[in-house]
């Protein structure tokens, strides 16, 4: 397998049990580039409060989208690959307010998909019972922010590959405009 050079900096983002945590570093993987895990920036207050089955607010979640952001800020030109759910618009402007290139990779499927495979992953501190209020605040990628949506029906390798594929489609130059007849 090929690898492919990218210096985006790709944020693998969607809801808890989407996969992210799989495809992050594979999709590094194959772009060559190191990944970082979004889960690793909470503060011990954020697991806590996971843990206990209570969904983050928007000022628990700050610190640790300004973790990331500095994160991509740093990888700026280089790459990388942070995995983060980035649920919200706001939370995506969040982090391209400190790496304003960064493109996303929105995992997506279907809810009954996704629930079975959180009830089968062990050790993470998710409960699948917080699955309802993830798609109640998902937003997805708006036509003006750079990315791409992602199927996880099929293996995490097929997945994986989806996923490069759209993303060398962002990279693509654009075809001339047909000359007129």
């Amino acid at each position: 397998m090929d690898q492919v050079r990218t210096p985006h900096v790709v944020v693998v983002m969607g809801v808890a049990g989407t996969g992210k945590t799989t495809i992050g570093p594979l999709l590094a993987t194959r772009l060559g580039v190191p990944y970082a895990e979004a889960d690793d920036f909470h503060p011990p207050a954020n697991i806590a409060k996971m843990t206990a089955g209570t969904p983050l607010t928007d000022e628990d979640r700050a610190p640790w989208l300004d973790a990331i952001g500095s994160w991509a800020h740093g990888r700026e030109g280089l790459g990388g690959v942070v995995s983060c759910s980035a649920l919200k618009r706001s939370y995506r402007d969040r982090l391209r307010a400190a790496a304003p290139g960064l493109v996303f990779v929105h995992l997506t499927g279907d809810r009954s998909l996704i629930e079975d495979r959180m009830t089968h992953r062990q050790g993470h501190f998710m409960p699948a019972a917080l699955l309802d209020s993830q798609f109640a605040t998902l937003q997805p990628l708006a036509a003006d922010e750079a990315g791409v949506d992602v199927d996880v029906a099929g293996s995490p390798d097929e997945i994986t590959g989806r996923a490069a594929d759209a993303l060398a489609g962002l990279d693509a130059p654009a075809a001339p405009p047909a000359a007129p007849a």
